[in-house]
């Protein structure tokens, strides 16, 4: 017995992410929805946002594909598009899990929550390797399968150390380094050789308490706000354009102790978006902020 090929399910089409960023002008999303059109795809999704600030156009768009349509033949035909409006612009996969590095030193509650998460599907990554410049964390990483580098970091060693890190970022094909509390400053070489690649967390209490025990400070001071802060890397010790913040509020009668345990829910929180929504490609750099698309 034979089945007609009327009969058999068709296969699922293709689901694909292109973001862009260009100077603002007139025309723009047309060019890109024609563009979609021509070639046989369906905008499932679309988001875009124009900052008179700079001057420059933002765009998400979410779509689908049927038939034998490959990332690779896509890129190739959008890029006509791209260098009219002078794009800087990336197409991947939908479903593509993106290769990620965590780093850590002596606190691990982001690193436990981030390999959870990924564990469990929550983020769409894909963690390659796990990073420390400590050995605390090497059976954690080992519980979730995942290789775990011990790199010691010295004021002579540094240069060499974020050599071993680029290794395995390239050997990897890493596509983002995340600081979950990895408590080493990076060197502005490695900011320029990764820029838009890593991202941090931080308390938000920077500057007002900045060196040890920020939160005790905090404590001593009587704040009512506790907070975190995602941001990307740069140059600038904590000033890198911010992806995500989380508060939550204290009362008079909490102890340091307890502002600690505050802190590292709201940072795990904050560092989590973050990840997701960079992994999801709806980041988009805008000078010294972000654009964010929900």
């Amino acid at each position: 017995m034979t089945t007609d090929q009327s009969e058999r399910p068709a296969e699922p089409a293709r689901q694909f992410v292109l973001t862009l960023s260009c100077p603002d002008r007139p025309g723009i999303v047309h060019a890109v929805s024609s563009y979609l059109f021509m070639t046989g795809c369906n905008i499932e999704d679309s988001q875009q946002f124009g900052d008179r600030d700079t001057g420059l156009f933002f765009m998400r768009v979410h779509f689908s594909a049927e038939g034998p349509v490959t990332c690779e033949k896509l890129r190739a035909s959008f890029a006509a598009v791209g260098d009219t409006f002078r794009m800087d612009w990336q197409l991947h996969p939908a479903d593509e899990k993106m290769r990620v590095v965590l780093m850590v030193s002596k606190f691990g509650h982001c690193l436990n929550d981030l390999l959870f998460r990924a564990r469990i599907g929550a983020l769409p990554v894909e963690v390659a390797a796990v990073v420390s410049n400590h050995t605390d964390f090497a059976e954690l990483a080992g519980s979730y399968g995942i290789p775990f580098h011990h790199i010691p970091v010295t004021q002579d060693t540094k240069a060499e150390a974020e050599a071993r890190l680029l290794r395995i970022v390239e050997d990897e094909d890493v596509e983002l380094v995340v600081l979950a509390r990895y408590m080493q400053v990076i060197s502005d070489d490695l900011c320029k050789r990764l820029p838009g690649r890593i991202i941090n967390i931080h308390h938000s209490f920077l500057p007002s308490f900045k060196g040890a025990r920020p939160y005790h400070q905090a404590h001593a001071r009587g704040v009512k706000l506790i907070g975190a802060t995602a941001h990307y890397v740069t140059a600038e010790l904590d000033e890198g354009p911010i992806i995500e913040q989380e508060v939550e509020r204290v009362g008079h009668d909490v102890t340091p102790k307890q502002l600690v345990a505050v802190g590292r829910d709201v940072e795990c929180q904050a560092l989590a978006r973050a990840v997701k929504w960079h992994s999801e490609r709806r980041v988009l750099l805008n000078g010294t902020r972000t654009v964010v698309f929900g």
